[in-house]
């Protein structure tokens, strides 16, 4: 179940359980409950379809970068849901768990993107390539369906602009259940990769993204 989302006086956009008082978790205040778990839901998905996937359809125009105006992206919003206003679009964007959406406000509201995740085309610059900040080993959750393909092609793109790698076991098989009930969770032997010179990115709080990851640097985990 997806958290809630509250403002606390002190702390800002915090999450609490979707049935839990509005109090911050940080300090025990009072909090405004800003956005139900199912509201938050709702709207972080149409967020990042709307900056990964379909910016067209939702009224956005994506410069080369994957940057949109956010003023556009609140009237987007507006468009798709009559409940949502500035703050909710805010707080979802603040709130984000797993690092999805980056923002700047160099000018006003400034503008945003997503971090990672598209099928459009864009060019993202690398929060950071290779070196300290790539761990030795990665993951990458998946249907089991797809494993002999794999095993024999490496990790592809497919449907996205890069192969995106998880950085813990958990995580993999987390995204891998959106595909299978029982995903198959592979390791990435990323330090290798760097070695022999093959770009690896960090995106997100725990996401990396390759142009693909052969199969010599695989390992089947479960």
């Amino acid at each position: 179940m997806t958290d809630a989302i509250v403002r606390c006086p002190t702390h800002g956009y915090v999450t609490v359980a979707d049935s839990a008082d509005p109090r911050c978790p940080d300090c025990g205040a009072d909090a405004e409950r800003v956005l139900s778990g199912e509201r938050r839901r709702r709207l972080s998905k149409f967020v990042s379809g709307a900056l990964r996937h379909f910016p067209d359809d939702a009224g956005l125009e994506l410069d080369r970068r994957g940057w949109a105006d956010y003023d556009a992206l609140e009237a987007a919003v507006g468009r798709k849901y009559d409940w949502a206003d500035a703050e909710d679009l805010a707080a979802v964007v603040a709130t984000d768990p797993k690092g999805r959406f980056e923002r700047s406000e160099a000018d006003g509201n400034g503008k945003i993107r997503a971090a990672y995740g598209h099928s459009v085309d864009v060019t993202l610059e690398a929060e950071s390539e290779g070196g300290g900040d790539v761990p030795d080993r990665l993951y990458h959750g998946t249907d089991p369906e797809n494993l002999d393909a794999i095993l024999a092609e490496g990790l592809k793109p497919m449907g996205r602009r890069e192969v995106h790698l998880s950085g813990s076991r958990a995580t993999a098989r987390e995204v891998g259940s959106r595909h299978a009930a029982d995903p198959v969770v592979l390791a990435i032997d990323a330090a290798a990769m760097v070695a022999d010179g093959l770009r690896i990115s960090k995106r997100g709080a725990e996401t990396h993204t390759a142009d693909e990851v052969p199969p010599e640097y695989l390992d089947v985990l479960s």
